[in-house]
């Protein structure tokens, strides 16, 4: 046998991974770098922006929902744990409790992405808008009677919006990546013991978004 057809023959990469890294999963490492660096410059220009502002910066508990986005906290981080369960699960060689986590994963960061959404309909109702303030809103009542911080108030909202919007756009992101895998793989029982590279990789990108979650309600809605 020449070397030719021995290479041939040779199993697939990521069947040879001494250091358990293959394709997918290295690229997903090398996209969530990226993201920390993304993330980490919003965070970081909220943080310079906020104690850096030339007045005071609006209570969390004034403007915002703390009650129901802490319920919202508690169900990602729900999900988050369910991903765990599934991952397990097909590792273990249960197809059947794959699909029942994953489907638990779905759901939980698909309430997730709901309740965000009612919180913005409920904020902009009450006036908190991205650019601050709707005029003759609630809010705005507020301002003119010193209960806020009519300075930085547009600060607030731009900031608020841009960081919590790009995040719920990557909990959708994963939700539409989860539900594709559910549907196209996990349910046909494509995914075994040996093979469940998909799982493993959208289950480190689920990981990192919660994670990315828990640092953005604690800066934002409880300090």
């Amino acid at each position: 046998m020449t070397q030719a057809m021995a290479d041939a023959m040779r199993p697939p990469f990521p069947a040879e991974r001494g250091l358990d890294v293959y394709n997918k999963k290295l690229g997903m490492w090398i996209f969530l770098a990226s993201e920390v660096m993304f993330f980490g410059a919003l965070i970081g220009s909220y943080v310079i922006l906020r104690f850096g502002a030339a007045g005071d910066w609006a209570k969390p508990g004034v403007v915002l929902n703390i009650k129901i986005t802490a319920f919202n906290t508690f169900l990602l981080i729900c999900s988050s744990v369910s991903m765990v369960k599934a991952y397990a699960a097909i590792q273990d060689g249960y197809p059947d409790k794959l699909r029942f986590w994953l489907l638990m994963t779905i759901l939980g960061g698909a309430c997730f992405v709901g309740i965000q959404v009612f919180e913005y309909i409920h904020l902009v109702e009450h006036g908190f808008v991205p650019s601050g303030v709707r005029e003759g809103s609630e809010l705005a009542e507020m301002v003119a009677a010193g209960s806020l911080p009519a300075a930085t108030m547009g600060l607030y909202g731009s900031t608020f919006f841009t960081m919590t919007g790009f995040h719920g756009f990557h909990v959708t992101c994963g939700v539409l990546s989860m539900l594709y895998l559910y549907v196209t793989k996990a349910l046909p029982g494509k995914y075994t013991a040996q093979d469940f590279a998909g799982i493993e990789v959208v289950g480190l990108y689920w990981h990192f978004v919660d994670l990315v979650w828990i640092i953005l309600f604690t800066i934002v809605y409880l300090v």
